[in-house]
């Protein structure tokens, strides 16, 4: 049995922020390996201007995760899937030996409620919430909280997820990382246009990240 987290997101780019909290729920799960699903178009972000393509955001993921237990995938490209529940769904489907359980930020908890069929897709497997600064109060006074509430696990038994049955949530503390996709963005526009030229960076962060994060704000 592999115990495998997944994370699913845009990647747009992925960044050290990425990395860090996947590396610090690894260890705090207890995770074999850890999947980072690059959407190929996050619903609830149609037509947004400053998507960058698909091939771009799965190359920084790829840039990024290399050198650790974080594996990049491809899987609802090639899948076809939009739907987090759907792409569930076939993960169990194909990997029965593996156990998931699956991880996001407290930021994305509040829109929870908006996701196709979210309380099956908590049905399937268990739920790890990531610390995000300025993100706790929100989280807690999220809708779906409302109903999850009832299935909240102590942090304590955090590596004992595989015994839980779902729905399972557990509000995971990591060290803060404020680094954002957003700020990297509103630095650098163009990030995905020249940083598919250049190689990683010595500690695993792309150029380009790199360059915006070293940049003076206005």
């Amino acid at each position: 049995m592999k115990r495998v987290g997944l994370l699913g997101g845009s990647f747009n780019p992925a960044h050290q922020g990425h990395r860090n909290i996947s590396i610090a729920a690894i260890d705090a799960l207890g995770l074999d390996e850890l999947w980072w699903l690059v959407s190929p178009g996050n619903p609830l972000k149609d037509g947004a201007p400053d998507m960058a393509p698909f091939e771009a955001r799965l190359a920084s993921a790829k840039r990024m995760a290399r050198g650790s237990k974080i594996k990049v995938s491809d899987f609802e490209a090639r899948e076809g899937t939009r739907y987090t529940v759907d792409t569930l769904q076939k993960l169990l489907c194909r990997h029965p030996g593996n156990r998931f359980i699956w991880l996001m930020g407290e930021d994305t908890l509040s829109d929870f409620h908006r996701w196709k069929n979210w309380r099956e897709l908590a049905a399937m497997v268990p739920i790890a919430v990531i610390s995000r600064p300025g993100y706790d109060e929100s989280a807690r006074a999220a809708r779906a909280m409302g109903w999850l509430e009832g299935f909240v696990r102590p942090e304590s038994q955090a590596k004992d997820w595989t015994d839980w049955s779902a729905p399972a949530i557990l509000l995971l503390r990591l060290p803060p990382d404020p680094t954002s996709s957003t700020s990297l963005r509103a630095l650098d526009p163009n990030w995905h246009r020249h940083a598919a030229d250049e190689g990683p960076e010595p500690d695993g962060a792309p150029p380009s990240s790199r360059r915006a994060l070293a940049r003076p704000t206005k």
